[in-house]
């Protein structure tokens, strides 16, 4: 599902980003990505999604080469990949209804289509409820439920979070991981980047560990 062959990063300004990253994650894998701030969590997941090119090396996802995707063809590869972000990012002056519906409306499903995905998705991070509550009502944890319900409604194949629970208390956050694991157990693809290494380390996943760029470290925790 997701390979790194020899991947770097290089912005602009001459900020090497990643070096050389290798690994390869499986069709239903879920995994870790860890390192301090600045390792480069957020440009690798940023390359996978194509929010970023790499410089050198290649990133393929499904089978893709993503060197080989035009500017054009970028909207449709993204359907196929959930994005998680810390902030949410979700619309304030739309319902959660209406959040969750977006990516729908985008890729132009019918009403009833619609309908039909965004409460079943609601239904699974437990918001069904809440639907027609505006995002300003709903807590921290209940916000980030509605991004990853937003995130997985289109079905993806791939889901890519980053920092998903920074803002949530270990409670929150557990809940919150659980949620990635059930969408692990049904063949969904997960890779979530963390800091947390209190939480993660107890759950029995592979860790990819980034430093200055480079991936020092794949493997599972020691429980």
């Amino acid at each position: 599902m997701i390979r790194f062959i020899n991947a770097s990063k290089r912005y602009s300004s001459g900020f090497d980003a990643l070096q050389n990253v290798n690994f390869h994650m499986a069709a239903g894998e879920m995994a870790f990505l860890t390192g301090h701030s600045g390792a480069g969590k957020s440009s690798l997941l940023k390359l996978i999604a194509l929010l970023e090119r790499s410089s050198r090396g290649q990133v393929i996802i499904n089978n893709q080469n993503l060197a080989k995707i035009s500017r054009r063809r970028i909207p449709y590869f993204r359907r196929n990949i959930g994005i998680i972000f810390q902030d949410h990012q979700l619309l304030f002056d739309r319902t959660v209804y209406d959040n969750v519906a977006l990516p729908l409306i985008i890729a132009g499903f019918s009403h009833r289509d619609i309908g039909k995905r965004v409460r079943a998705a609601l239904d699974k991070v437990g918001l069904l409820n809440k639907e027609k509550k505006y995002p300003i009502t709903l807590s921290g944890g209940e916000q980030q439920r509605v991004g990853i319900a937003r995130a997985v409604v289109n079905k993806p194949p791939l889901i890519l979070a980053d920092e998903p629970t920074g803002n949530l208390d270990p409670e929150l956050s557990a809940e919150i991981m659980g949620l990635f694991r059930d969408f692990s157990d049904v063949g969904v693809t997960v890779l979530v980047a963390t800091h947390d290494l209190a939480l993660i380390s107890q759950l029995p996943y592979r860790m990819l560990t980034l430093k200055n760029g480079k991936l020092i470290n794949d493997g599972l925790p020691v429980l």
